[in-house]
């Protein structure tokens, strides 16, 4: 652990700082504030990374391995030194063998429990993580990254708060600490040495809004852990070298950036889009391909390994086990970084040519001057696409006028004096209130309360999307078709004439408005819209027991 080199130190291994700071804690504060600063300015570059207790660890090399030799080169004195490896030897061997594993922390406990660092420790710790992107991405302890305790305690909290549905060994979010607790030594072991298998997805479809359907595969809760846990440290070193025009499942970047420079990109002149769509793309990943592309990229065989073998697991249908030899299903953390990584090389190509495009996930706009320019980049981009063995739907990809194709929910239309602006897509528009529909209807069964809060879940979401629409009115006509859905639920649940009656005079209601909403009390629809039921359920009503207003104030 410690070999003398002339007047120089050697190479120390392996200094956990939680460990060192409780086994020195009030035994030679100054020496080890010394030493503790020494150690920090050393430059972690040693291949073999020792993890006691799955702590965070320190490696120290002297010679000139730094950025700057003399600040790279670090003394160590000697008595000082074997007395503190001593001290550390003596602390591990007065606890049990159960200390060089990971520990979840128990529910409720907060926190893990924190010992007194300084701040020249915590320099040297943070540095140790954020190695430069080759620096991680080409060594062989990626997998040692995955398996830190820090890095493991975000990827549970982040699977916590996704929730989601439980695969197929039945175990829930809820249970996945009590599962850890258990069984996550053994699940290490397992990782560190390349032996990891991941369970089958279960399989899992929901209906497109465009007709169709599309298949999820649903991993076990502790894969997802697992593949956030990589994700978590794969992404920050592989995600710079993606596209700028790419905006798909990456941190900082969403649907609206893509939608907003898209639209920058109509207004600059380029009026015509080559909208592309790929034939059941998570379904048609080539193994190969990918593996391929992700070799260029990680050096560590066991990350490799593992992802193999997550694209590989097979597919639960039915209680019947089905092999996959491609695709990656949609649900499992990891997916939406494979598909970016795949096709970051049709990105890279359309930027030497020069074309203005927007990617999200795979769904690729190029904008272009005219439609004889359009149609050479869907030649070119079907031969691209071709290279990855991925297909091209011709029946939904197009070369048309920007204002004729949706992209990511929005339309764009020219307002006067020819500024481009958005709006919803009138699928979008379809598909929302078919949603309204289902949740108003008339034999569901439930009480207003519960129609509202169900209500306020899904338009919540909605409203916070479409936001980015320059279209008030449009808004604020959906508004009055909603009020009027749910003027006509409450009306159905009132009955009888006798009790719309008095219901609309205990509102407020009186005159021949009054009798004439007695008397048609039966047809829910169209007495919805009269002004008794106006007077009596006003919008702000509505508003009032929650429902959001999608028009703006």
């Amino acid at each position: 652990m410690f070999r003398k080199s002339g007047a120089r130190a050697g190479i120390v291994d392996g200094l956990i700082w939680g460990d060192l700071a409780l086994c020195l804690k009030g035994r030679r504060a100054a020496d080890v504030s010394r030493t503790e600063r020494e150690v920090s300015r050393g430059h972690s570059s040693n291949r073999r990374s020792n993890e006691l207790g799955g702590g965070w660890t320190a490696s120290m090399r002297t010679g000139s391995e730094g950025p700057n030799r003399k600040e790279s080169e670090t003394t160590v004195h000697h008595d000082e030194t074997r007395h503190q490896m001593s001290n550390i030897r003596n602390y591990d061997q007065s606890n049990d063998q159960g200390t060089d594993q990971f520990e979840l922390p128990l529910e409720g406990r907060g926190e893990a429990p924190r010992v007194e660092r300084s701040g020249e420790v915590m320099s040297a710790m943070q540095g140790e993580v954020r190695l430069g992107n080759d620096d991680l991405c080409m060594t062989d302890h990626v997998m040692e990254r995955v398996v830190e305790r820090g890095n493991l305690l975000r990827a549970l909290k982040r699977v916590q708060q996704n929730k989601g549905s439980p695969g197929v060994d039945g175990l829930a979010v809820e249970e996945l600490p009590e599962h850890l607790r258990k069984h996550w030594p053994v699940v290490r072991e397992q990782l560190l040495t390349g032996r990891y298998q991941p369970s089958v997805v279960k399989r899992c479809e929901i209906p497109k809004p465009g007709g169709g359907m599309r298949m999820l595969g649903i991993p076990t809760v502790l894969d997802r852990f697992i593949q956030q846990a990589v994700l978590q440290v794969l992404q920050p070193v592989i995600d710079p070298s993606f596209s700028e025009s790419s905006y798909g499942f990456r941190p900082g970047r969403s649907a609206h950036g893509a939608v907003c420079q898209a639209q920058r990109y109509v207004q600059s002149g380029r009026r015509w889009v080559v909208d592309v769509d790929l034939e059941k793309f998570f379904d048609r990943v080539n193994h190969d391909v990918l593996m391929g592309k992700l070799a260029k990229r990680i050096a560590d065989t066991r990350v490799m390994k593992l992802i193999r073998r997550y694209l590989e697991a097979g597919i639960m249908a039915d209680g019947i086990v089905l092999e996959r030899y491609e695709g990656t299903p949609q649900g499992g953390p990891l997916s939406p970084l494979l598909a970016n990584v795949l096709l970051d090389e049709v990105d890279k190509e359309l930027e030497r040519r020069g074309h203005h495009f927007v990617r999200y996930a795979d769904d690729c706009n190029v904008y272009v001057r005219s439609k004889r320019a359009g149609n050479r980049v869907m030649q070119g981009l079907v031969a691209l696409y071709a290279k990855l063995k991925l297909r091209v739907n011709e029946s939904k990809s197009a070369v048309a006028p920007a204002w004729e194709r949706t992209f990511l929910g929005y339309n764009f239309w020219v307002a006067p004096g020819k500024i481009v602006k958005r709006r919803v897509s009138p699928n979008a528009l379809v598909a929302m209130k078919e949603r309204v529909r289902q949740i108003t209807s008339r034999n569901g069964g439930r009480s207003i309360v519960q129609v509202v809060a169900m209500l306020r879940s899904y338009l919540v979401g909605w409203k916070a999307y479409f936001r980015l629409a320059d279209t008030p009115g449009v808004f604020g006509d959906v508004d009055k078709w909603l009020h009027r859905r749910l003027r006509m639920l409450m009306l159905k649940q009132w009955k009888s004439g006798a009790t719309v009656y008095r219901e609309l005079r205990r509102r407020g209601v009186d005159g021949a408005a009054l009798g004439v909403a007695a008397r048609f009390a039966r047809s829910w629809w169209h007495l919805a819209a009269h002004k008794a039921l106006h007077i009596a359920l006003p919008g702000r009503y509505f508003e009032s027991l929650g429902v959001p207003r999608l028009a703006p104030s």
